[in-house]
């Protein structure tokens, strides 16, 4: 019996080749995807870009799966955080740590293109695409999983990796405590009239954080929060105002906006799962939980619930140990445990201290930027966060 892997995002994907480099194939992994990712609307690759922290890189090289994904990534060597309208700030290189980059940025499409390329060569690993689970059952040894054309495959375990709120999950009796920020985060690629030069913004205004990311071809990639009750109103701008609204809430370190891609726009909620394994399913990534976009910290935290959770599987397979046991999957559990609290505590953090305009309060964040910007020991640990060199 396998492994089976519900979902072929970036997550169930990576874990796919993460259990297959692991285990050298010895391991037999099915993933489950309803759409391969030719197209720009799939839900797991679309036009987005994200921001893989320089030890998320460093775990994805170590499964031979960084090399495929580098020709598509773009540098970040340098962080610069602020708060408008106020004097502090923090910036971060990357040659004061010694590495060539604290992130870099790739594009979901490409992605998810070169992820399936890999997928159907790896050793042990079935790609069933498209197809989709319609029913899950679990007895003490086994899991067992109906397809949408009336297939049944079993395993010993059932990874849900189906996204925020996992209908999976839902279905083997998960809940999520839900924390409704009330903002929504609006989502484009610009064009600027100066180069980025590998250079990475997050920018508190009064609307909410807005971030750059250096892409390719001299864009960059923009996630701009606005207070949901305004999400009509900034969806209804048109180019030219969306351009002039950014700017001024920006600056001019880029120079002028010269043009914005297509624009998409979600609501922003803090979603937990109750737990992240129950009795033959484990959880990972968004279907563990969802985070605000702020400090690009969700897709990072996902991906080391991925190797966390491939590293055990294969360990247990080494031992002759059933992967899909109790043991084995509380292990999982509360090996992430310390990871996923501290992650979830600091985002949330975050944004409620950067939405807050109380004046005290904002007066004391920037003072406490200006410090970070001017005592190492503090800079260094906003630096660790965002380089992913996270205990794991």
């Amino acid at each position: 019996m396998s492994i089976i892997i519900a979902g072929g995002g970036m997550t169930g994907a990576t874990l796919a080749l993460a259990i297959s480099h692991l285990s050298q194939g010895s391991l037999p992994v099915t993933l489950i995807e309803a759409s391969a990712p030719g197209e720009r609307d799939h839900p797991g690759y679309d036009g987005r870009a994200i921001a893989l922290a320089a030890g998320t890189c460093q775990q994805l090289a170590a499964i031979n799966l960084w090399p495929s994904l580098q020709e598509c990534a773009t540098p970040i060597t340098h962080v610069h955080v602020s708060d408008r309208g106020h004097a502090g700030f923090v910036s971060l290189d990357a040659q004061d740590y010694q590495v060539s980059a604290l992130g870099q940025v790739v594009e979901l499409h490409d992605v998810g293109q070169r992820l399936f390329s890999l997928l159907k060569q790896a050793p042990g690993v079935t790609l069933r695409c498209p197809a989709a689970v319609t029913a899950v059952s679990r007895s003490q040894q086994q899991v067992t999983v109906t397809l949408d054309r009336g297939e049944q495959l079993e395993g010993q375990l059932l990874v849900a990796a189906d996204g925020a709120r996992s209908k999976l999950a839902a279905s083997c009796g998960i809940q999520w405590q839900t924390e409704d920020y009330q903002q929504v985060a609006v989502i484009a690629n610009v064009s600027t009239q100066l180069a980025h030069h590998g250079r990475a913004f997050e920018r508190f205004t009064r609307h909410g954080p807005l971030a750059l990311l250096p892409m390719s071809q001299g864009r960059c990639s923009l996630v701009w929060c606005h207070p949901l009750a305004q999400q009509a109103q900034v969806d209804s701008w048109s180019d030219e105002e969306f351009l002039r609204q950014l700017q001024q809430a920006f600056g001019w370190r880029l120079g002028k906006f010269t043009h914005v891609g297509q624009r998409l726009s979600y609501p922003l909620a803090l979603q937990t799962a109750s737990q992240t394994s129950s009795h033959r399913l484990a959880l990972v990534g968004n279907a563990a939980q969802t985070l605000h976009p702020i400090a690009g910290q969700g897709f990072n935290l996902g991906l080391r619930d991925v190797m966390s959770l491939a590293e055990t599987l294969a360990g247990a397979h080494r031992q002759q140990q059933d992967p899909g046991s109790f043991a084995v999957l509380q292990h999982y559990q509360q090996r992430r445990q310390p990871d996923r609290q501290a992650t979830v505590g600091i985002t949330d953090g975050l944004v409620r201290l950067f939405a807050n305009r109380y004046a005290p309060l904002v007066v004391g964040r920037n003072l406490g930027l200006m410090a970070m910007d001017n005592l190492p020991l503090m800079r260094n640990m906003l630096a660790e966060r965002t380089l992913g060199w996270v205990k794991r």
